[in-house]
């Protein structure tokens, strides 16, 4: 009996899932344990084994397609086994196509037409829609176009570029067939749902599929022929043929292209380290043409300096109005959009307090000459705000409408800069960890933040965050509350300076403290007692084995 497989929950807070790519297809034999899909939540792409065996009959979600958790992902059942019940959502096989011979057919009101109109499709026709590729995403927009109206297009070629909230995402086609048309031009955004783009048969006739679309696949009766839609995704084609070399694409991140080309690199020379070799901003700004490289671009360069007086240069007025207009991503989109509600629902203050680092960097110096360790001043902050927590609950908690949540256990956020924005990595129970595991924890967390490697539930559950510019030379500022955390510590860097000690002027090492509160949950004076209690833990280090 076939059996219904359904987006799986792969967190405590995911209500919906993307899947990212199929590993099985449509007759494909299924044997438990092997790797259905990659299903992406907004923070990892996660693989999904089958827990049954069969064939695999129907795929209710393609690849780029995004659904609330539970809907319909797949069928695995007996090979030839009729489905269409449940498809139909359990009942009776009552929405297979009409028969010839049903008078009831005849008999459609006008205001069915419309959902039988979309259901009969040319045969062949596939329309293609805009992806969910994330789950905080309702619009995308199409960096570039890798097929042009009249390609064929086979299953797993790469149609498009779409810009996320998260990244720049290639996205590949699920079917195969003739592009037809094209939906949405290059540099153009689009919510989800919208008509990407149309498959099927080369030469068929896909008149008014276009024009009477609506987003969740409802194409009214036929209109007008969609022919003139079609040509601007024409004369943009040509734009994506740059993406090819001998035959095949180069695989390269948006930014890596940028960098490369206001170096003037020319990515076929480039080797990729990224996944499947793909050029990523590293390898273009490791990289060194070769000598046989540079002497080819010199010699048409010196032979048509040669043949040609050199241009003179254009002189720019000095005052001269230059503006650049750099369009937002997705992910910068939803940073803004969580950052304003964050300073505007919670009122934010400020408590600044600074702090003697001369016996914290002797306490360093001394743990880090014990071998295989390696322990730094952020390390340190994060144990003693670990340690301070548990003596300041009221600190660790959680504004909610009807009550104040006081978290008793210490999950602290550390905050990560990425090259697509910022992500909060969480050390669990950080207060029974010792300074070295802290260490550890933290290089390993950031470095596989920077490369996306990091699971959901890595950033979930923080009751404290920790932000750290001081590596920048930043001396002292103020952050934004990452909620639904009550406050975050600001760290700046290790000043040398004039300070008085025992009624005398020495040379001594201080560092600013900056402690943003919600005043929903802390009071000042709850916030003061918290940085005396964290002042104590830095600026006496042994007393943190107490």
């Amino acid at each position: 009996m076939a059996i219904k497989v359904t987006m799986p929950r792969l967190s405590d807070t995911m209500t919906e899932g993307t899947v990212a790519t199929w590993l099985k297809k449509v007759g494909d034999k299924v044997s438990e344990g092997d790797i259905l899909a990659e299903i992406e939540t907004d923070k990892a792409t996660m693989e999904f084994e089958s827990f049954n065996e069969g064939t695999l009959l129907h795929i209710g979600i393609q690849a780029g397609e995004t659904a609330p958790v539970d809907s319909l992902l797949a069928i695995i059942g007996k090979e030839g086994e009729d489905i269409s019940a449940l498809l139909a959502g359990g009942d009776a096989p009552a929405a297979e196509a009409p028969k010839a011979d049903a008078p009831a057919a005849e008999a459609k009101t006008e205001t069915a037409a419309p959902a039988k109109a979309a259901a009969e499709l040319p045969k062949g026709v596939v329309v293609v829609t805009m992806p969910r590729l994330s789950d905080t995403m309702t619009e995308g927009t199409v960096a570039s176009w890798l097929k042009k109206v009249g390609d064929a297009v086979a299953e797993g070629d790469i149609l498009a570029e779409i810009e996320t909230d998260k990244a720049t995402m290639e996205f590949e086609s699920f079917n195969a067939g003739t592009l037809l048309y094209i939906g949405i031009q290059e540099g153009n955004t689009a919510p989800v749902d919208s008509l990407l783009a149309i498959i099927g048969p080369a030469g068929t006739d896909i008149s008014g599929i276009a024009e009477n679309y609506t987003a969740g696949g409802a194409a009214t009766a036929s209109a007008p022929a969609a022919e003139e839609k079609t040509a601007p995704a024409a004369e943009k084609a040509p734009e994506a043929a740059v993406e090819t070399s001998n035959g095949g694409r180069i695989l390269a991140s948006p930014l890596a292209k940028k960098i490369a080309s206001d170096k003037g690199i020319q990515l076929s020379q480039v080797k990729g380290s990224g996944e499947n070799g793909r050029i990523v901003k590293s390898d273009i700004e490791n990289f060194t043409p070769s000598a046989q490289a540079q002497t080819s671009a010199a010699a048409p360069a010196a032979k048509q300096e040669a043949s040609a007086p050199a241009a003179p240069k254009v002189f720019v007025p000095a005052g001269e109005v230059y503006t650049e207009e750099i369009k937002n991503s997705q992910m910068r989109k939803i940073i803004a959009k969580r950052l304003s509600e964050s300073l505007f629902t919670a009122p934010h203050y400020n408590l600044v307090i600074e702090v003697s680092m001369d016996e914290a960097m002797q306490a360093r110096a001394a743990i880090n000459s014990v071998p295989d360790t390696k322990v730094s001043f952020n390390d340190m902050v994060i144990k003693a705000c670990a340690l301070a927590l548990k003596k300041h609950p009221k600190i660790n908690s959680t504004w909610k409408e009807d009550a104040i949540i006081i978290n008793h256990h210490v999950n602290i956020g550390v905050a990560v800069a990425v090259e697509d924005g910022l992500v909060v990595p969480v050390l669990k129970f950080t207060d029974a960890m010792s300074l070295s595991q802290i260490g550890g924890s933290v290089r390993d967390l950031a470095g596989r933040a920077k490369n996306k490697k990091l699971g959901p539930q890595e950033m979930e559950g923080s009751t404290f965050t920790v932000s750290n510019l001081g590596m920048f030379g930043i001396t002292e500022f103020n952050s934004i509350i990452n909620q639904p955390n009550s406050a975050i510590l600001s760290v700046g860097a290790i000043v040398e300076k004039p300070v008085v000690k025992n009624g005398q002027i020495v040379v001594g090492n201080t560092m600013m403290l900056s402690l943003a509160c919600d005043h929903r949950t802390i009071d000042g004076a709850t916030g003061a007692q918290f940085l005396q209690t964290l002042k104590q833990y830095i600026e006496s280090p042994v007393t943190m084995l107490a």
